[in-house]
This record gives C-alpha cells, sequence and structure tokens, in this order.
C-alpha cells in the first residue's frame, strides 16, 4: 500500500487515466519482484491488495471533476487505505480473541502474523490461560518459528508433526488459522495441510476459524485444487524439484538421536506444494478487520469492497 501511495504522491500524471497506467504498471511491477522473491508462495494478497488500493482510490474521480481537487482527495483516501490496513490485523485480535476461554487447548498452523497477533492478545490482554498445539509446518518450518513467539509471550505451547494433526485433534477445543487469500466462494487458501486439518476438525466436531484481513478478499472462484492454478498465480502448483528440494528426508528415531538421511532412486519426483485450498463448508467462521463473518457473507462484502 506504502508503494502505491509514494506512486501517488511522485505522480506527474495529468489525467485520472494517467494516473491509473502508472498505478497499473506500479502493481505489475510489485508482483514481479514477489515472485522473483517469494518463490512458489501465493501472491493473492499482494494482487488483491492492489486491485483494491487501486479501486478505492480512484473512485473519486467521479465525485471530484477537477483532476487537482480530485488529487487531492486521491491521497487522502490512500493515506486512509494504507492506515486501515496498518490496523486491521489489531481489529481482528479483538474480535477473535473474545472466543478463547480459559483452560481451552487450541490449534494452529504455519506462521500466521494475525493469528499470533489474535492468540497473544488473547493471553496478555484478556489474561486467558490456555495452550496452543502447533503443526511444524514443513517446509518453511513455520509452525516451529510461530511456537518460538508463543512460548516468548508465555503461552504453553507444543509443536507436533504435520502428520500428527488427526491424532492431536481429539485432545483440542478448537482450530485458528491465517489465510493467504479468502476467496468468493467463502473458502481459503492458506499453506498446505490447512485442508486436511479443516476436514479433520469438521469429523470431531471442532470450530474451525480463520483471521484474515480485509484485502486479502480475492474475486476468486475455485471448486478444487486444481484449479488454483499455476504457482505464479495462486500459487497452487506443485513446486517440483530433487529430493533434496524441500530439506532432504530424514530418519529420526535412531537409538543414537541422530537423524540418518534417506536417499532417494533415481525417477522419484518430490512434489512441494506451497498452499491448498479449504472450502467454504469447513470453516465455521471468518475474523476480519470487517467483522466476524459467516463464510456465506464473504461474496457480499466482495460486493461492498469492489463497489
Amino acid at each position: 500500500m506504502k508503494v502505491l501511495l509514494n506512486v501517488i504522491k511522485r505522480s506527474h500524471a495529468k489525467t485520472m487515466m494517467g494516473l491509473q497506467d502508472e498505478l497499473e504498471l506500479a502493481s505489475r511491477v510489485i508482483l514481479t519482484f514477489a515472485n522473483r522473491e517469494l518463490g512458489t508462495r501465493s501472491q493473492i494478497p499482494l494482487r488483491s491488495g492492489c486491485e483494491l488500493f487501486r479501486r478505492y482510490i480512484t473512485r473519486c474521480s467521479l465525485d471530484f471533476p477537477d483532476f487537482t481537487e480530485c488529487m487531492k482527495e486521491i491521497l487522502n483516501r490512500g493515506e486512509a487505505f494504507a492506515s486501515m490496513s496498518l490496523t486491521a490485523r489489531n481489529k481482528i485480535a479483538e474480535h477473535g480473541s473474545q472466543f478463547v476461554r480459559d483452560g481451552q487447548t487450541i490449534m494452529t498452523h504455519g506462521y500466521s502474523r494475525v493469528v499470533a497477533k489474535l492468540l497473544v492478545r488473547a493471553a496478555a490482554v484478556e489474561r486467558r490461560n490456555f495452550n496452543i498445539v502447533v503443526l511444524e509446518g514443513r517446509p518453511d518450518g513455520g509452525g516451529a518459528k510461530a511456537a518460538s513467539l508463543f512460548s516468548e509471550a508465555g503461552i504453553p505451547t507444543t509443536v507436533v508433526l504435520d502428520s500428527a494433526a488427526a491424532h492431536v485433534m481429539e485432545r483440542c477445543d478448537l482450530c485458528i488459522v491465517g489465510a493467504e487469500g479468502v476467496l468468493e466462494n467463502g473458502g481459503i487458501v492458506n499453506k498446505v495441510g490447512t485442508y486436511a486439518l479443516g476436514i479433520t476438525a469438521k469429523a470431531l466436531g471442532k470450530p474451525f476459524y480463520v483471521a484474515a484481513e480485509s484485502y486479502k478478499f480475492a474475486r476468486l472462484y475455485p471448486l478444487n485444487q486444481k484449479d488454483l492454478g499455476d504457482t505464479k498465480g495462486l500459487g497452487g502448483g506443485a513446486g517440483e524439484s530433487k529430493a533434496g528440494g524441500v530439506g532432504g528426508f530424514y530418519d529420526t528415531t535412531g537409538a543414537k538421536g541422530e537423524p540418518r538421511k534417506i536417499e532417494l532412486g533415481e525417477g522419484v519426483k518430490v512434489e512441494d506444494h506451497p498452499v491448498d485450498f479449504t472450502p467454504a463448508e469447513f470453516i465455521s467462521l471468518l475474523f476480519t478487520d470487517l467483522g466476524i463473518l459467516t463464510p456465506n457473507a464473504v461474496s457480499d462484502e466482495l460486493i461492498r469492497l469492489y463497489q
């Protein structure tokens, strides 16, 4: 948001069309840079954030025919939008922390800044006493990173294998995950493994909550995993690599406690899916800066955001 705001501040455009072209070019540059730096991670937050920002600030051309006056209003709206984006996590934390109760065990997956904000607030501000179970989050170790943050906040935290999610779920009271994108059908795109977690939570009757900022709302309507598209778009494609591409495979059960690397044979492929799609039917509620929403309400909010 700040990059696009700086583009407006330094713009030499004389017409709204010229300004829109500059913002469109800047958005493409941002996405190209992100594709190079983020690798296989989803670009939904960047794409939808850029699109919402451009739409939000350029609609004022209808209210201010004079371009000079319009530019002043665009800057005001741009500053307001950037400010709203920065405070979004605080609002989400306020909404979501009310659902955390004393004595609960909460499962989460990967490292999400908004989920971290919510759970730390529940402990520090709401004074709730609870435990966290976090999946390790391969291949980037996101869960392990989150566990360190929760531990520093004084919250009892346990890291478990991704494959142990169903085994551990029965002793948990609820799940809270983040999202890289909230989709038009009420589903989400998030770190791979979220879909399996949602299925398990529903099967065991556990609430499955999603915490996400409204700038991650995207006008996309996938029906299955294939519809996520390629890695550069939604991040759903498999990154295919050699055996060591995801850090290699190790047997850590040896008597001496030293990991033993497992060598894969020639011709064995390794797929490294960064994200997956979790349909709306597995989501109980979404905690957003727009309020607490049901999955069915997402499409209505998208209409309001893009009006």
